[in-house]
């Protein structure tokens, strides 16, 4: 378990180096490695939920911010859902309990998904132009000029 231990804490200050030069999805990567390694070891949950943040936040939805995403929740969540949510990520994510690179930027995204679900318009506006821009464009066929052919 020593060795295990000892390759996950290597994983982790691996990660910590990708995280601080920006590569999101590789420390994100080593950082699952590490958990796999050692799931008890120290500060990994908060490393883990600042990748997972980031991630989120870069993975837009039809060019939008993905809030849903960046708070890990369902579009179909409730408030309570969503509040509970925050407070999780929060508390993962508070600078006074977390140094780690990332964390205050990761909390700053959470912290404004919450302001926008909280406020009913806010969320309403988000959910209209969400679902407008995933609406599906109907296309005409392949080969088709929009016309009805004649048959011979």
């Amino acid at each position: 378990m020593d060795c295990n231990n000892e390759e996950a804490l290597r994983a982790k200050d691996i990660a910590l180096s990708k995280l601080k030069t920006k590569d999101i999805l590789g420390a994100q990567r080593i950082a699952l490695r590490a958990q796999r390694l050692y799931p008890k070891l120290e500060h990994l949950p908060q490393l883990l939920t600042i990748c997972e943040v980031h991630c989120a936040a870069e993975a837009k939805v039809n060019g939008n911010m993905d809030w849903y995403g960046i708070l890990q929740v369902e579009a179909t969540a409730d408030e309570i859902v969503i509040r509970k949510q925050y407070e999780k990520l929060a508390l993962l994510l508070h600078h006074g309990k977390n140094t780690l690179p990332g964390t205050q930027s990761a909390f700053n995204l959470v912290s404004e998904a919450q302001t926008i679900f909280c406020d009913h318009v806010k969320r309403s506006r988000y959910d209209i132009k969400r679902q407008r821009d995933t609406l599906p464009v109907h296309c005409a066929r392949a080969g088709s000029s929009g016309q009805e052919k004649k048959e011979p």
